[in-house]
């Protein structure tokens, strides 16, 4: 393959991105980037050093002590925060609660995606959030842009909570997605859309290893012709 490849997979919250594009990663040995850990490790951070958002001074400052990698291991993909492995705090409701506020903020867009693209360089890539076929990749060599019933995404949300040990109910699961569908849909800078060669896929009714086949039927042409 003489030519690097770059997929950009964004979409909605609890839509199956992570789960997919990793899957994507080890079959074809690509490099998986997961977008929304990133925005996730800088929320832990803020919380941890209670950094007020409305601050941007603060926020400013804050981002220049960030750095953030991903290494992997057992073929998942982990990400470290300053050195420190905090692949499994990042996904708890206290920054599940405030990763949409702070995505909102244009200084974390703006640093996250200088990261991104520092980690893209070395192509072969496949990435997933929510403006990375739009603003971090626009010129992806593929784009998938993933969505499901809000009803359904809350419960298969749920449910990984559950298996976590998390004290949430199903209520708070579907409050906490449309809210940051609403927030990730309408900030003003670089909003949830869907790029406009973006190939949508649907996955309400259709299980994993569909989807695998459905994104794997556009890709191998592309390495065919690399």
């Amino acid at each position: 393959m003489s030519k690097n490849i770059v997929i950009a997979i964004d979409g909605y919250s609890s839509c199956g991105k992570s789960t997919i594009a990793k899957a994507l990663a080890k079959k074809l040995h690509f490099i998986y980037i997961d977008s929304g850990a990133m925005y996730r490790a800088v929320t832990l951070y803020f919380l941890r050093n209670n950094v007020d958002l409305n601050d941007h001074d603060a926020v400013t400052s804050a981002l220049k002590n960030v750095h953030l990698n991903f290494h992997s291991r057992d073929y998942q993909s982990h990400i470290t925060l300053n050195d420190e492995e905090v692949s499994e705090e990042i996904r708890q409701m206290p920054v599940s609660e405030l990763v949409s506020d702070v995505s909102t903020l244009r200084e974390v867009r703006v640093e996250m995606v200088r990261q991104q693209q520092r980690m893209g360089k070395s192509k072969n890539i496949i990435m997933d959030g929510r403006d990375i076929g739009t603003v971090v990749f626009p010129d992806a060599d593929l784009k998938l842009f993933m969505t499901a019933d809000p009803k359904v995404r809350a419960e298969r949300r749920f449910k990984e909570l559950m298996l976590k040990g998390e004290d949430v109910t199903m209520e708070e699961v579907f409050d906490n997605l449309a809210h940051r569908d609403y927030l990730d849909t309408t900030r003003e800078e670089s909003p949830l859309v869907r790029a406009d060669d973006a190939i949508i896929l649907d996955n309400t009714t259709i299980d994993q290893a569909q989807q695998l086949d459905f994104a794997l039927a556009r890709i191998l042409p592309l390495l065919q012709t690399a």
